[in-house]
Parts: structure tokens; sequence; C-alpha cells
């Protein structure tokens, strides 16, 4: 398993922007983001693989989300942008230590090996 230390959430108004950050301590084969709202069970937000660098996302976030990489680094990135009110919660980074051929195949909490601690994101009116 690797250590995954996240770090960038914090309060926003809607419409702005955040940038998450996931510095894990080894190579996976994928790197995703999910996230749990107050109540609600977490979900998928986004995926990319670390080799190819093949990214896939949530119909929720698509087009206003964005995963990167920095190999050098070891960090997977979520840059957020056009925040909404209902993407507040409580985001997860998670390292993929299971071999899929497609990026879309990591997408269930069980493709994931390891978890970060979580950062908070409120998004306020």
């Amino acid at each position: 398993q690797v250590q995954l230390v996240e770090s960038g959430g914090g309060v926003v108004q809607a419409g702005g922007s955040l940038r998450l950050s996931c510095e894990t301590s080894g190579l996976t084969y994928a790197m995703g983001w999910f996230r749990q709202a107050p109540g609600k069970e977490r979900e998928f937000v986004s995926v990319i693989m670390w080799s190819a660098g093949s990214t896939y996302y949530a119909d929720s976030v698509k087009g206003r989300f964005t995963i990167s990489r920095d190999n050098a680094k070891n960090t997977v990135y979520l840059q957020m942008n056009s925040l909404k009110t209902e993407d507040t919660a409580v985001y997860y980074c998670a390292a993929g230590g299971i071999y899929y051929a497609s990026v879309r195949s990591y997408t269930s909490e069980a493709d994931f090996s390891s978890w970060g601690q979580g950062t908070q994101v409120t998004v306020s009116s």
C-alpha cells in the first residue's frame, strides 16, 4: 500500500475555483478522486492512469474539473472550476492497485486499495 497526503481544500464561493493535491509515497496503476457529502455515500469523481495519463470523469463534474499528474513529484491534482454548492463534500484521493486496461474501469471504491485522509471542500452560495 502507498501513503497518500491530500491538501488544498477550503471554503470558496459558488463559481470559484480550488485545486486539490494528493502526494503519494509510491506509484500505482491509477489515482482517483472520490467525494462524500453529508448524509450521502462516497461517490466517484475522477481518475487518471499514471502511465498513459488517460482520464475519466463523473458526469456531474465533466467540463468543470480537471485531473492531472506530475510524475516527478508523485502528485495528482484535481483542478475544480465553476464550483457549485452541490460540490460541497469531503474529497478523498485513492490509489488503484489493480490493473485495468481501460481508465473507465476505475469507478468503484473496490478498485482502489489506499486512501487519503480526506480534505473538506465547502462551496457557499
